[in-house]
């Protein structure tokens, strides 16, 4: 079974001679938002040294790391092994690091990056992971809280919402749930927003 992080983790070990590592654990729905979290992350702190990376999503399958400066192999990968070992995916990690002085060599940083990512990783919250589908609905703006009401009890996420003339949600619905989305909307907008 795979699994997935329910919201964002950030956790800060103890420094390692000095240097101080900080690792954040994102959801992520694809890689473009994997890359985008790890650009927001590294805009947000500047002075880090290194912001060392990896990611595992579901569909299409991928797995990526990045050593951001590091000897190669002796970030990045430590992190994936992480993701790969608790069976995580659609699961971004980002550990930052602030140079301390003092050279840790290949192993002092496979152990601190792996580390700082196992530590973050103990304290989100693992839900399993179901394949989504995404969908767009379109709804009169009266219909408002009873649309949120389905998106929420079924456990759908909302990745984007325009508000015009109508409103026009994005949202990730569990595969297994889709049919029960638009039974449910319609059935509470009594037709008004159906299956497209």
């Amino acid at each position: 079974m795979l699994f997935t992080v329910r919201r964002r983790v950030e956790f800060e070990p103890e420094p390692t001679k000095g240097s101080r590592f900080l690792a954040t654990v994102v959801p992520v729905v694809d890689e473009p938002a994997a890359r985008q979290a790890h650009g927001a992350l590294v805009a947000s702190m500047p002075d880090a040294s290194h912001h060392c990376w990896a990611w595992r999503i579901a569909d299409p399958a991928i797995d990526r790391a990045g050593d951001d400066g590091e000897p190669g192999g002796s970030a990045g990968r430590p992190i994936l092994a992480q993701l790969t070992g608790r069976d995580l995916v659609n699961t971004a990690v980002i550990v930052s690091r602030w140079f301390g002085g003092t050279k840790l060599g290949v192993g002092g940083l496979v152990r601190a990056y792996g580390g700082a990512a196992a530590q973050a990783l103990d304290r989100a919250e693992l839900v399993p992971w179901v394949p989504e589908v995404a969908v767009t609905v379109t709804h009169e703006h009266a219909d408002s809280s009873a649309v949120e009401h389905i998106v929420r009890a079924l456990g759908a996420t909302e990745v984007d919402t325009g508000w015009g003339a109508a409103v026009t949600r994005h949202l990730l619905v569990p595969e297994t749930r889709l049919e029960l989305l638009w039974e449910q909307l319609a059935e509470a907008t009594s037709g008004r927003v159906s299956k497209p």
